[in-house]
């Protein structure tokens, strides 16, 4: 599954956008960078990402990627996902959406959902301070997983 052209450029638009807002340089290898991220569909770790954009731009280092992943996460164009003591994954799908996570296999996968983005953020969720946005995380067997049914998913530890 790949995210259509026209969305990819859509984002990068965004990101060149973004970039002139705060006077970050739009490099060619932050635009690789992201683009590798706006392009796919699997919410990708930094490891994924370099070894991808390393296909393209063999001289990028890992380090490049992660400083490049964190500036996209602060100017709002990524998010992360997943509990934050495993491989951080990142998102460059900015519209309202949640999130499939496979317990065995680790495929991650946007659904969007009317009746989840109506739910109201419990009190007891808001004495800890201000709730900017909420996302679900849903977790289970994909297909793939469910229908190999070689021993049983590993236990998903609570969230960091």
């Amino acid at each position: 599954m790949v995210v259509p052209a026209d969305e990819v450029q859509q984002r990068v638009e965004k990101l060149a956008t973004a970039c002139r807002q705060v006077g970050v340089k739009l490099t060619h290898q932050r635009l690789e960078i992201f683009r590798e991220v706006a392009g796919s569909v699997d919410h990708p770790d930094a490891e994924t990402v370099f070894r991808g954009v390393r296909q393209r731009l063999p001289t990028v280092s890992l380090d490049t990627v992660y400083r490049t992943l964190w500036l996209l996460h602060d100017l709002g164009l990524v998010q992360t996902l997943g509990p934050r003591r495993e491989s951080v994954r990142f998102d460059a799908n900015p519209r309202r959406h949640h999130h499939y996570l496979c317990v065995r296999c680790g495929l991650t996968r946007d659904f969007e959902s009317a009746e989840l983005d109506a739910l109201a953020v419990p009190p007891a969720a808001c004495e800890f301070g201000s709730v900017l946005g909420t996302q679900v995380e849903v977790h289970g067997l994909c297909a793939c997983c469910a229908a190999a049914a070689d021993g049983p998913p590993r236990e998903v530890p609570p969230p960091a």
